[in-house]
């Protein structure tokens, strides 16, 4: 959906971690590459249960190019095999380790920003709500892309547009059963965000909307319970948009979502 970028280098390691090896990625943006870059972290999308780091390869390598950000792409464990929580749990300690590593890495650890899509929005929100549960620093942004952020509410009774998906919930239930297959844990806060007791503290948001999405209710409920408490928040609903239209587009639309989403990272870096 975006036009092939330069950059100056692009980094792997893999990062050692109570849950297992993470692979992840760095893009650094041409220049000096010995400046200490403020830094994007990506969350890839896949239902919780699919996809790698990979896929966002020409989306990381656009928004190094657009922002001047270092970006850092982390390859999280999927479900089933890895449930909820483990991978928010495995992206806090990925996220401590680069703060540990930062100068070596020549990123600044003071100018952090998050974001993700579909459930890697999930995850992203998740993480900015674990480190206010444990008082740590807010990321200056958290970008959140067609999320999604409430597993207790069924599947029929959210607005899907696809027809089939829409006969058919007994898939997305499956799959919402692999990430947390728990109950009880469909309301935690770390899994439905939208369930979350929400302060002003938290980090300011961008949050992408499609228009036929089946949770395009629970990005808007978000936004709101964000707005309410004080949190600076711009939602941005794209017309004639489905799930994912960040990668499946229609194209235009897309490359409107990753210019704002460029944008507010340049825009919270200069704040």
């Amino acid at each position: 959906m975006v036009d092939h970028q330069h950059i100056e280098a692009k980094t792997d390691f893999t990062v050692e971690t109570s849950i297992g090896p993470t692979p992840v990625s760095f893009y650094y943006p041409l220049g000096d590459k010995q400046k200490k870059r403020p830094v994007y972290i990506n969350l890839h999308g896949g239902a919780f249960i699919m996809n790698d780091k990979d896929m966002d390869d020409p989306y990381c390598r656009f928004l190094a190019s657009q922002t001047g950000c270092v970006v850092f792409n982390i390859d999280y464990v999927k479900a089933p095999e890895y449930p909820f929580p483990k991978a928010i749990e495995q992206c806090y300690e990925v996220l401590q380790w680069m703060k540990e590593s930062a100068d070596d890495l020549k990123v600044d650890a003071d100018k952090i920003m998050i974001g993700g899509q579909s459930s890697g929005g999930n995850i992203a929100a998740a993480l900015c709500l674990h480190l206010e549960e444990i008082g740590e620093k807010q990321p200056l942004l958290q970008v959140l892309s067609s999320p999604m952020l409430d597993f207790a509410t069924p599947f029929s009774e959210k607005p899907e547009p696809n027809k089939w998906r829409a006969r058919f919930p007994q898939v997305a239930h499956f799959l919402n059963l692999c990430y947390v297959p728990k109950k009880e844990d469909a309301k935690h806060p770390l899994a439905s965000p939208v369930y979350a007791d929400i302060n002003s503290q938290l980090a300011p948001a961008l949050i992408i909307i499609a228009e036929h999405d089946a949770f395009r209710p629970e990005a808007e409920m978000y936004a709101a319970k964000l707005k309410a408490v004080g949190v600076s928040v711009e939602d941005h609903l794209f017309i004639n948009c489905i799930h994912a239209f960040t990668h499946i587009g229609p194209k235009e639309k897309a490359q409107e979502a990753w210019q704002l989403i460029a944008s507010s990272i340049k825009t919270a870096i200069e704040e």
